[in-house]
């Protein structure tokens, strides 16, 4: 599989990629050929202003797999597809949260939490296509994640997630993006609730803790050069990768 192989494809078929709805599906198809151990899921298209302009209802989401998973500090190969890179709020979630009976809402959703980090998302495709016409693109595209690197976790505590300072650095560049935890589907708790409550929906059990990030706090900033990208979210710290 081009997956397992890291090649890149002709572009997906339009009809698997214009609705959501489709793209969803199909993602779900091809993720249930692959087995490779899942560590989590994302949450893409956190963006408020984004769900507008592209006319979609909601965020939407995918499985991470251990592949694609690394330490902070790590080096990352990128191509021509790749979009560009993201800082976010990542969860680690009690694998209690699957037995739970209940719908996730702002209220519990903490008591399922173990800690929070930090993390760098490296934004995507793996077909010979560029820019986003709808979240289906993404989607259907194992939800565009390339790799994910995770900063130092911290035990979860009740913070103000929704007003966090947030930045992405590279000084061979000269680029220092600025952004916000606010920017994430009204904040980064509430794009987790969003999540958990979908795969309580798709009866998804992985029987283990797991992962969740949350969606970009400064947008998808382009790579324009090699090098070492430095992201930075205020109370919650640091995360690095080599870019190459």
């Amino acid at each position: 599989m081009h997956f397992k192989k890291n090649k890149i494809i002709s572009p997906i078929p339009k009809k698997f990629t214009k609705k959501l709805s489709e793209a969803d599906k199909f993602r779900k198809i091809c993720e249930s050929k692959i087995k490779e151990p899942i560590i989590g899921f994302k949450v893409g298209g956190t963006g408020i202003p984004l769900i507008k302009k592209l006319k979609e209802k909601e965020p939407f989401y995918a499985s991470i797999y251990k592949k694609n998973f690394l330490k902070s500090g790590r080096r990352v190969k990128i191509n021509k597809y790749t979009l560009g890179i993201e800082v976010e709020v990542c969860y680690l979630i009690k694998k209690k949260f699957f037995s739970s009976k209940t719908l996730i809402t702002m209220k519990n959703v903490s008591n399922f939490i173990s800690h929070m980090a930090p993390c760098i998302e490296i934004v995507g495709y793996r077909q010979k296509k560029r820019g986003i016409s709808s979240f289906g693109d993404l989607c259907s595209d194992f939800g565009g994640n390339i790799k994910f690197l995770i900063g130092q976790k911290k035990k979860y505590k009740k913070i103000n997630i929704g007003n966090l300072k947030a930045n992405i650095t590279n000084k061979n560049t000269k680029q220092s993006i600025n952004g916000n935890t606010n920017a994430v589907y009204i904040n980064p708790l509430n794009s987790l609730r969003f999540l958990l409550n979908k795969i309580k929906k798709d009866k998804t059990n992985l029987g283990k803790n797991f992962y969740v990030f949350t969606g970009s706090t400064v947008g998808v900033v382009p790579i324009i050069g090699k090098g070492l990208y430095t992201g930075k979210i205020d109370k919650l710290g640091t995360v690095k990768a080599i870019i190459s």
